[in-house]
């Protein structure tokens, strides 16, 4: 491949990804939540292309590195916060109370995914500690999480909207998220190095986890498959102090 080509290809899907976000955005205040769906998911996918494809052609860059950040802050930080504040206005009891003015500056509240979000994608970019796993929740678990939310209210088989389309409901979870991206918790990352089952048993228990909730549940499956990431970190992360405490006992 030309070596022009090759040295702009992983800034031009990082592009993509940007694109794909900006249409999702439009969608969501439209209400169109399979296709804003369909778009995130395009952006999940060029956002893991452009990384590969860098690798791949060792075509790395610091302008990339930054490239991708500005395009996640979009996709990954904007996008969610619209969910959830697409959502919020909609719930219960706050609707009522949408013509106070009061109610309306409440209604944002949700943006705070987003705040949150620009405050993790930036930590991130200087934090040396998270080259092979992640302290805190990434961006995209999060918009994975929001857009399950979003696609369980329009596709309800188990009649979970009267418990989820609550205002003190969504507000929480807006809150537990932004905690969850700026928090120290370590979470494995998704990548696989080697395909060996000793070094890959939470990757492959989640792959696992997802296969059989996502067959049983559905839509359902989305957001409790990022909390099943989150509790396999923690029990991955317990197993490997304990290795490490049994092999050097002595501080």
């Amino acid at each position: 491949m030309n070596n022009s080509i090759s040295r702009h290809l992983p800034n031009f899907i990082t592009c993509l990804n940007l694109a794909s976000g900006c249409l999702a955005l439009v969608y969501v205040f439209k209400g169109e939540i399979t296709i804003f769906a369909l778009l995130v998911l395009a952006s999940l996918l060029f956002d893991f292309l452009d990384g590969f494809v860098a690798r791949a052609l060792n075509a790395w860059s610091p302008m990339g590195k930054e490239l991708d950040s500005l395009a996640d802050m979009i996709t990954f930080g904007l996008v969610p916060g619209a969910v959830m504040y697409h959502l919020l206005i909609n719930s219960f009891p706050l609707v009522n109370f949408m013509t106070e003015d009061w109610a309306k500056i409440a209604g944002f509240f949700p943006f705070i995914i987003t705040v949150f979000s620009a405050l993790r994608l930036a930590k991130f970019n200087i934090d040396t500690r998270q080259n092979d796993s992640f302290l805190g929740m990434p961006t995209p678990a999060v918009t994975i999480f929001v857009v399950g939310l979003a696609l369980i209210f329009g596709n309800d088989r188990f009649n979970l909207t009267p418990i989820l389309l609550n205002s003190y409901v969504i507000a929480g979870i807006s809150m537990i998220l932004s905690f969850l991206l700026v928090s120290e918790i370590p979470l494995f990352a998704l990548k696989f190095k080697s395909f060996g089952w000793s070094a890959n048993k939470a990757q492959y228990l989640l792959i696992a986890i997802s296969a059989g909730t996502i067959i049983m549940f559905q839509f359902v499956a989305i957001p409790l498959l990022i909390i099943f990431y989150l509790i396999l970190s923690l029990l991955n992360n317990h197993f490997r102090l304990n290795r490490e405490t049994i092999k050097n006992p002595n501080p």
